[in-house]
């Protein structure tokens, strides 16, 4: 339970109460404590018995995880998105009372967490129904883990006509439903079926784009697919989570839920990271196995350090990604040469990049900037994007799309949405995309495709085909 006397609680929502104005009915009110530790996966679990929309972030480095669980204020974009969410953002940071002494802390305070879709022009399924063009969620109650200590914050609306004594009673009571969470068993799922989509005619997209390229239509063009899976039983997310923590090093973990559906993965891609204003965006384009060897493994990974298919595709990110942060920061620095970055059952081409972000743009400025880069779209943008909508045989809905947070202190995170996948009840879609270029073997990148499946396909329990 939050560490406050009934008394202090009081005199917080008293303060609330007098500043809501004479043409508002309610204020919202975030309060920020520090708690003793608790693990964010059994405050996950124990919400789904409450609400139907959660949220879980963990970074790569295991410094910062959030969990946030049902939502006091939603916001929704429906035309400029990345504008509008800055808008909506800024007025609900505006109009909230936020009781913060942790400023200094990453992901306290005020916190919105969401995500958009990939393309806004692309034509909408079933698939994603309960999922907007751009969503996030301000939670009802959010545990930040950083480091080593943990901070709960609880966010509710004030009511003018409720008494304060009313207020803190409810403040309380929702505070103890969710802080308190819940245990979760191993769950023990079989795949009744695996329905790998249209593979041929997958390959002979990828044919097709191969000609764009040789005919100078495009240089690059990025092209998905997706398998669709159903289970013997309900998945676990929490599980999944907890599987994908273990299993997926380096890799940021995530997961949206909207209605009951929940967007899930585990990506290694930043699209852009925002303290005060530092900021840190990633290029990562460039693919290749890893060894069964350490031998071989150094091989693999001198080979692609080496590829010229490889190299040009990460070159044509960096390209992108310096033009888009030379806009909006100073100070800009990038490397000459790329590093490898290993994953479990990949490794990639990376090169970070920094800079000083100036005091007019946001990060939703540079996130409209920065997506989709050369390595999720294609080059040039709308070149790929208009034969991706044409021809590509999925609706991406959120895959390949912005994923992240934004929180009262100026601070934020967005990874791109790969690795992932979309759980239904007792089923599941997973996705995955590949570069194409003029000399692209479609077995070749179907194979690509295939093994970036796996993360999410070994934790769901099941073998690729």
């Amino acid at each position: 339970m939050i560490d406050i006397q009934m008394k202090e609680l009081e005199e917080k929502i008293a303060a609330v109460k007098h500043s809501i104005g004479q043409n508002e009915s309610s204020k919202l009110f975030s309060l920020t404590k520090k708690i003793e530790n608790k693990d964010p996966l059994l405050i996950f679990e124990g919400a789904k018995q409450f609400v139907k929309d959660r949220f879980y972030w963990k970074n790569p480095n295991r410094t910062l995880a959030i969990t946030g669980v049902g939502s006091v204020q939603t916001l929704i974009a429906e035309n400029n998105r990345f504008q509008e969410t800055e808008n909506l953002w800024k007025q609900a940071v505006k109009n909230a009372w936020i009781d913060n002494p942790y400023t200094m802390v990453p992901a306290t305070g005020l916190v919105a967490f969401g995500g958009m879709d990939f393309d806004p022009l692309e034509a909408k399924t079933e698939l994603w129904k309960k999922f907007e063009l751009s969503k996030f969620y301000i939670p009802e109650l959010m545990l930040t883990t950083y480091h080593s200590d943990s901070y709960v914050t609880v966010n509710i609306l004030i009511n003018k006509e409720e008494t304060i004594d009313e207020a803190a009673t409810r403040l309380r009571k929702n505070t103890q439903k969710f802080i308190t969470g819940k245990t979760f068993g191993v769950q023990h799922i079989e795949i009744k079926r695996n329905r790998v989509i249209e593979p041929e005619k997958w390959k002979e997209t990828v044919k097709e784009a191969t000609k764009e390229m040789k005919e100078k239509r495009a240089e690059k063009i990025v092209l998905a697919r997706e398998v669709r899976l159903s289970f013997t039983e309900e998945i676990n997310i929490t599980q999944v989570l907890e599987e994908l923590h273990h299993t997926q090093a380096n890799s940021y973990i995530f997961a949206f839920e909207s209605g009951g559906d929940c967007f899930i993965g585990a990506t290694p891609e930043r699209i852009v990271k925002v303290e005060k204003n530092n900021l840190l965006s990633t290029c990562l384009a460039g693919t290749a196995p890893r060894g069964k060897t350490k031998e071989e493994d150094e091989q693999i990974g001198y080979e692609l350090l080496h590829d010229k298919k490889n190299r040009d595709e990460h070159e044509f990110v960096v390209k992108m990604i310096k033009e888009a942060v030379l806009k909006t920061c100073t100070d800009v620095n990038i490397p000459n040469e790329p590093v490898l970055h290993p994953l479990k059952n990949l490794q990639h081409l990376y090169t970070p990049v920094t800079g000083t972000l100036k005091d007019e743009y946001s990060i939703f400025d540079c996130l409209k900037d920065l997506h989709p880069t050369p390595a999720l779209g294609g080059t040039p943008t709308e070149d790929s994007l208009a034969y991706i909508r044409e021809h590509e045989l999925l609706d991406r809905g959120w895959y390949g799309a912005p994923i992240g947070w934004v929180d009262s202190n100026q601070n934020g995170e967005f990874a791109v949405a790969i690795r992932s996948g979309l759980i239904q009840g007792d089923e599941a879609s997973l996705f995955a995309g590949c570069g194409v270029l003029a000399d692209s073997d479609p077995e070749m990148e179907f194979e690509e495709t295939r093994i970036k499946m796996l993360p999410m396909l070994n934790v769901l329990g099941g073998k690729q085909e």
